[in-house]
C-alpha cells in the first residue's frame, strides 16, 4: 500500500517532548508497543503516530535548537533508539532513515539548504529517506549505477533504488549518485518530475517500515540539490551518514533484546510444563541470564560509542561497527530463543516474539551486513 505525503489526519493532542529513557519508555508503552503487531499486519505506521513522534520532539532531536531540534547529545539519542526498538522495529527504522539524512543536512548542508530544510525535518512536517541501495548495488558502494549528470547549473537524474526504507511515505531523499568523477549526495523533493515510488510489500521483517523503490526518469534539478561539495561525498557524507544509521541499528537491536527478555520473563512466570512454572527450569534460566548479560553488554557498547560521537572522537566509527555487530547478532540470536521458549505459541500472532524473530534478522543485514562487519573489524584489528 502507498501512503501519501497528504496533511496528517486529525489534531492530536499536545505532547511534551521526550527527552530521555524514562520518557521515551513511557511514549513507547503508551502509544506505540500496544498497537507493533497492528503496524506489522497494516505494513505501515498510521498518520497519527507519525504526528505524535513530531509532537514529542523525536523525528531529529540532535538538531540544534537554531533548526527546530533540541541539540539532544547521542548518547541520550541511542538511549531513546533503544526503547523505540524496543516497542516497534519499524518506527525505530523510519526515525533511523530520517535522522540519516537530516543529519547530513545539518553537517553538510548550506545554510539555503539548513533554511530551507531544517525545521521541517525536526518537526517531522517533511519525512526524508535514505536512498543507496539499487537492484544490483547494496553494500558495493562502486556499484552504484544511478547518474548524475550536470545539466546547465544544475543536474540530471537518472535510474532507480530499491529497498528504501520510508520510501513509500517520504518527502524529500538523499539519494547518491554516480557522478562525472565521484558519488554524489542530492536532495531531491517527492515531488519532482520524473520520480516515482513503488511500494515493497510483504516483507520478512520490520514489515511496517513502508519499503519503496524510486525510480527517476531524467529528474531535472537545480544547484541547491547538491549536498555536500562535489567530490567530497563518497568519503565524508556518505560515511558520516552510513556511521549514525549503523549507531540507530545498535540502539534499536538491543532494544529487540531486551524486549524479548521481557517477553520470556513474562511467560516463563505463567507457562508450566511438566508440572513446574517455566522460570524455575534450568534451561530457561540459562536462556534468560544470557539475554540480561546481552542487553547490558550492548547498552555498554552503544553508549560507549555515543561517548565517541559527542566528544567527536574519530575512534567512534570502529565503535559504532562493534556495536551494530555485536547487538544485531545478540538481536537475532536471542529472538531465536525467544521463540524456543513460547514454544508453539511463540511462531503466532498472538505473541510479539514471532516479530522480534523476523525483525531481528533484518538487523543482521541493514547497515552493513554481518559479512561486512566482520571483514572491517578485522582489518581495523590486523591495523592496530
Amino acid at each position: 500500500m502507498e501512503i501519501t505525503t497528504a496533511a496528517r489526519a486529525g489534531p492530536a493532542a499536545a505532547l511534551p517532548a521526550v527527552t530521555g529513557r524514562e520518557a521515551a519508555r513511557a511514549f513507547v508503552d503508551e502509544h506505540i508497543a500496544p498497537r507493533a503487531e497492528e503496524y506489522d499486519q497494516l505494513g505501515a505506521i498510521p498518520e497519527d503516530l507519525l504526528t505524535r513522534l513530531g509532537q514529542a520532539g523525536l523525528w531529529a532531536p540532535f538538531l540544534p535548537t537554531g533548526m527546530g531540534g533540541s541539540g539532544m547529545d547521542m548518547v541520550t539519542l541511542g538511549e531513546i533508539h533503544e526503547e523505540l526498538g524496543r516497542g516497534c522495529s519499524s518506527v525505530r527504522s523510519l526515525l533511523t532513515v530520517h535522522s540519516m539524512l537530516a543529519w547530513a543536512v545539518y553537517r553538510w548542508g548550506t545554510p539555503g539548504q539548513r533554511e530551507r530544510w531544517g525545521r521541517a525535518l525536526a518537526g517531522g512536517h517533511v519525512l526524508g529517506a535514505f536512498c543507496l541501495s539499487e537492484p544490483g548495488a547494496g553494500s558495493d558502494t562502486s556499484a552504484i549505477t544511478t547518474t548524475a549528470t550536470p545539466s546547465g547549473d544544475g543536474w540530471r537524474l537518472r535510474g532507480s533504488k530499491t529497498w528504501i526504507t520510508g520510501g513509500q511515505r517520504a518527502g524529500l531523499f538523499l539519494v547518491f549518485a554516480r557522478g562525472p568523477a565521484s558519488t554524489v549526495a542530492l536532495l531531491v523533493p517527492r515531488t519532482a518530475a520524473g520520480v516515482t515510488v513503488r511500494p515493497i510489500d510483504d516483507m520478512l521483517g520490520t514489515r511496517a517500515s513502508m519499503l519503496a523503490g524510486i525510480r527517476f526518469d531524467d529528474v531535472s534539478l537545480g544547484p541547491e540539490a547538491l549536498l555536500g561539495p562535489a567530490g567530497f561525498t563518497s568519503g565524508m557524507v556518505l560515511s558520516s551518514v552510513l556511521d549514525l544509521g549503523r549507531y540507530s541499528v545498535a540502539a534499536g537491536s538491543v532494544g529487540i533484546v531486551q524486549a524479548c527478555l521481557e517477553a520470556c520473563a513474562g511467560y516463563a512466570a505463567t507457562r508450566r510444563a511438566g508440572g513446574s512454572l517455566l522460570r524455575d527450569l534450568p534451561l530457561i534460566q540459562a536462556k534468560l541470564s544470557d539475554m540480561v548479560t546481552d542487553v547490558r553488554a550492548g547498552r555498554l557498547l552503544v553508549a560507549e560509542a555515543g561517548r565517541l560521537k559527542d566528544a567527536g572522537d574519530p575512534a567512534t566509527i570502529m565503535a559504532t561497527w562493534v556495536a551494530k555487530y555485536f547487538a544485531a547478532t545478540a538481536a537475532a540470536r536471542h529472538a531465536a530463543e525467544a521463540v524456543q521458549v513460547h514454544g508453539a505459541s511463540g511462531c503466532s500472532r498472538d505473541y510479539p516474539v514471532a516479530r522480534y524473530y523476523r525483525d531481528a534478522k533484518v538487523m543482521e543485514i541493514i547497515e552493513g551486513s554481518n559479512e561486512i562487519q566482520r571483514i572491517t573489524i578485522a582489518e581495523q584489528a590486523y591495523r592496530k
